[in-house]
């Protein structure tokens, strides 16, 4: 698959509407204009990769919608170089977002052939990210601490192990809820103790699954 000018004017045209529906962060925007969508969902819906809605991909799992992704990111406060855990590497999109605003990240994904797919786009399109399967609702213990951790799947609450990988100081960004809606929590960690929760907007997001997650 190749990356044209059409793919280059549709993400041009992506990113303005972004930035019309109230993405302010130029970073954000400037990855978005930069990732080619197109590799990241199935051939078959390759025309439908500017469109701002979230697409099937395999394992019964989404691609979020570009809204969405900026959203989440947005709210994460991104600074060079920051240390990123994502949970739910899906198809690989967010990661190569985070990958193109500089950060360094680390993501967790339960389904194996979703890994393995995104593992091979990411390293086709020159991202350094490292990927690891596993129970993402665990996070990943190995390299924490983290400044930032992302999730991009539904749960019922903030997992206990995602709090206590966070950095203090560090932010993390999690739809929280039932299966059918959620809001975006971000959560600030201040102290080893302490932490101070916001609530933003309603989303609806596939269930995050695993120990801290949904039952299945």
């Amino acid at each position: 698959m190749l990356d044209t000018y059409k793919h280059k004017g549709q993400r041009a045209r992506l990113v303005q509407l972004l930035a019309d529906k109230g993405i302010q962060d130029e970073n954000v925007l400037t990855a978005i204009g930069v990732v080619p969508r197109q590799f990241f969902v199935e051939s078959i819906l390759a025309e439908s990769a500017y469109e701002d809605r979230a697409l099937p991909i395999p394992a019964h799992q989404t691609i979020s919608q570009p809204f969405t992704v900026a959203f989440q990111t947005e709210l994460l406060a991104l600074k060079p170089r920051m240390k990123v855990l994502e949970i739910g590497t899906g198809s690989g999109y967010q990661t190569a977002v985070l990958c193109e605003m500089g950060m360094r990240v680390f993501s967790v994904e339960l389904e194996d052939k979703l890994h393995k797919l995104a593992k091979g786009r990411l390293e086709d399109l020159g991202y350094k990210a490292r990927l690891h399967w596993g129970d993402g609702s665990k996070g990943w213990p190995t390299h924490q601490p983290y400044q930032r951790i992302l999730v991009t799947a539904a749960s019922p609450w903030v997992p206990a192990p995602l709090k206590k990988q966070l950095d203090i100081g560090g932010k993390l960004i999690i739809p929280v809820g039932t299966q059918k809606q959620q809001r975006m929590y971000e959560v600030t960690r201040l102290s080893y103790k302490e932490y101070e929760v916001r609530k933003h907007q309603h989303f609806a997001f596939v269930p995050l699954r695993g120990r801290y997650g949904f039952d299945e």
